[in-house]
């Protein structure tokens, strides 16, 4: 099957392959899956991508495998592509506020060096 991009998902530095590599190939064929779904769906539903609230321009990629929930922190460049940030395991109904803030710093050191 064919599929026509409407987005790029795309990496910065090692933040987000840190956090790959260390994955069970399950979870990494469900995260790549999930990549998929963001780079060619029209409308992304937020069970996979969201905004996160109270910050400029940060999102959150949404991947659940098993009773497992990751997050991978993003956000946009030129519109239509998509910069990963640092992704962690999600162990707690909140996000922690240290991976928002390390996610916001990357965000701001991918600007700089634009």
């Amino acid at each position: 099957m064919n599929e026509i991009k409407l987005r790029v998902v795309t990496l910065y530095k090692n933040y987000f392959t840190d956090f790959f590599d260390k994955q069970k190939q399950k979870v990494k064929d469900k995260i790549l899956w999930t990549f998929r779904i963001i780079e060619t769906q029209q409308h992304i539903p937020t069970d996979y991508f969201k905004h996160i609230t109270g910050t400029d321009g940060l999102y959150e990629i949404r991947v659940k495998y098993g009773s497992d929930i990751f997050r991978i922190f993003c956000f946009f460049d030129e519109g239509k592509l998509i910069v990963l940030a640092n992704g962690f395991q999600k162990k707690t109904q909140k996000t922690p506020k240290s991976e928002i803030e390390k996610a916001l710093k990357i965000k701001i050191e991918y600007e700089q060096e634009k």
